[in-house]
């Protein structure tokens, strides 16, 4: 399944199938769930949140799209133009994923003086903080 790329600067009211809509001035992404159910997916673009390349074979957006909050659960990677199926997320990951993304963005918004300017903790570095703390 293939998923192309449209600029707009406002989000359509009725979004179509296997299209990233993209607003730059509103630093936000959507698109319709890729796996059929209908449900609007909208990603927020960002140093913290979703980032977005564009390449000739198509849009790639990172990190993966979990869909957690939604009946279907899907999770999947947009790499230049396709889809890739990931596999479905325990609790525990989904649980793990939010904190590791809490702490991320705590540490790039913290004010310059207390900022850690190394590299950012990687996922697995904060899985083991997670367990060092229990």
């Amino acid at each position: 399944m293939k998923i192309k790329l449209q600029h707009v600067h406002y989000m359509p009211n009725q979004l179509k199938p296997n299209v990233l809509y993209v607003s730059e001035e509103f630093g936000t992404a959507a698109h319709l769930c890729v796996c059929g159910c209908g449900t609007k997916i909208r990603t927020p673009l960002g140093p913290t949140e979703w980032q977005l390349k564009e390449t000739k074979s198509g849009p790639s957006l990172y990190p993966s799209i979990g869909n957690w909050q939604q009946a279907c659960q899907s999770h999947y990677w947009i790499k230049r133009g396709e889809i890739i199926w990931s596999e479905k997320w325990t609790q525990e990951q989904i649980n793990i994923g939010r904190h590791y993304e809490q702490a991320r963005r705590r540490r790039y918004y913290a004010p310059t003086e207390q900022r850690d300017d190394r590299a950012p903790l990687s996922f697995w570095d904060c899985l083991k903080n997670i367990f060092k703390s229990k």
